[in-house]
């Protein structure tokens, strides 16, 4: 299994399957909870939500748009950021099932800050939110069409994007593999839960994304825990070469 992790895998998640779903495909949204608290992946949603803030001058008013939210657990801790750093903040979490559109309408019901919209990526309109984020998004698509992703959720932003995804490696897999069948028994999880390690990536993969969007210098960083962090800014070439 580990050299299969040289090159990301191409099997489609049961997840990509929109022809299922309904209270198994819930409960599995539920138990990715879980697994998100335990591999603390909010993280690298907030710190590079933040980098982008800050090049902005660091905006009062912010609106983000999480692509592939599922239930939008992850956007709790932007919330929480928002509170102390006095930003009027706006959350819409899109997703494409309804399933994942009810789960986060329930996890959310008493927030007035979060708004939930059924929708595809590409027919989101252009400048739709200052900060676009995509949290264990775009390890869904294969090679050959992340580029034309990455650079619809750069026109669906006003300020950039950020990509928040996994980092490709056997001790995120067996990690995951483990954690999967200790929290959960949900076939979503156990399936999907070391599948999408490895459809994760590396750094020659952020480098290649790079070329094909004409960015040399991309901007990614390494983060906890065994997360990619990727920040592509709208405010100046200079803002993707941070260090």
């Amino acid at each position: 299994m580990f050299s299969r992790l040289r090159q990301r895998a191409e099997e489609p998640e049961l997840m990509d399957d929109f022809s299922q779903g309904g209270e198994e495909l819930r409960e599995a949204l539920q138990h990715l909870r879980r697994l998100n608290r335990i591999f603390a992946a909010s993280s690298p949603t907030l710190y590079g939500v933040n980098r982008l803030w800050q090049a902005a001058d660091k905006p009062d008013r912010l609106s983000i748009l999480d692509i592939g939210s599922g239930s939008g657990d992850v956007n709790r801790r932007l919330l929480r950021w928002a509170d102390v750093n006095g930003i009027e903040l706006r959350i819409t979490l899109v997703d494409v099932t309804e399933e994942a559109c009810e789960e986060a309408r329930r996890f959310f019901h008493k927030e007035p800050r979060v708004q939930v919209l059924k929708r595809d990526l590409f027919d989101l309109p252009e400048g739709a939110a200052d900060i676009i984020t995509g949290t264990q998004f775009v390890h869904h698509f294969e090679d050959q069409e992340l580029a034309r992703v990455v650079e619809h959720m750069l026109k669906t932003s006003r300020l950039g994007v950020v990509i928040n995804d996994i980092h490709r490696h056997w001790i995120a897999w067996t990690a995951v593999w483990l954690t999967a069948r200790l929290v959960s028994s949900n076939r979503y999880i156990v399936h999907d839960g070391p599948l999408s390690v490895a459809k994760g990536f590396r750094s020659a993969d952020w480098i290649r994304l790079g070329s094909e969007l004409g960015i040399p210098e991309l901007f990614y960083r390494w983060r906890p825990l065994f997360r990619y962090a990727v920040v592509l800014s709208k405010q100046g070439a200079h803002s993707n070469r941070w260090s």
